[in-house]
């Protein structure tokens, strides 16, 4: 195979060119840098397998960041770091009580949106 031929068969273009027009929608479709930008914290936020398992441990109930560390054997400090990451995007509230402080899911769209992704990955969906 020829080092042309080998380039396109792995997905990239034996020569360069342009074309304007399509090439033009394409940028004007792009969204502002910094919508990007936000978009790329969020999955990074939902990027880690402890958050994954914070949002599944929640789903359907509210607990305490003790019982939240105990279930996913986690220390204390290394919960609340987890758990200050998802409320940055939304993902998770808490009302305090006393000492205690109790999250839930706030917002269950990151939820949805990491199921819909497992599923996709287990040829589920």
């Amino acid at each position: 195979m020829k080092k042309g031929e080998r380039q396109v068969a792995e997905g990239l273009c034996e020569v360069d060119c342009l074309d304007g027009p399509r090439a033009a929608a394409a940028r004007a479709d792009l969204p502002p840098d910094a919508q990007s930008r936000g978009l790329a914290t969020a999955l990074k936020v939902l990027a880690h397998p402890g958050r994954l398992r914070v949002l599944k441990a929640l789903e359907g109930r509210e607990l305490c960041v003790c019982d939240l560390a105990h279930v996913l054997g986690l220390s204390f400090s290394g919960m609340s770091q987890q758990l200050r990451e998802l409320r940055r995007i939304g993902a998770v509230d808490f009302r305090a009580q006393g000492k205690l402080a109790y999250y839930r899911i706030g917002d269950p769209f990151w939820l949805e949106l990491t199921d819909t992704v497992a599923e996709k990955l287990n040829g589920t969906k």
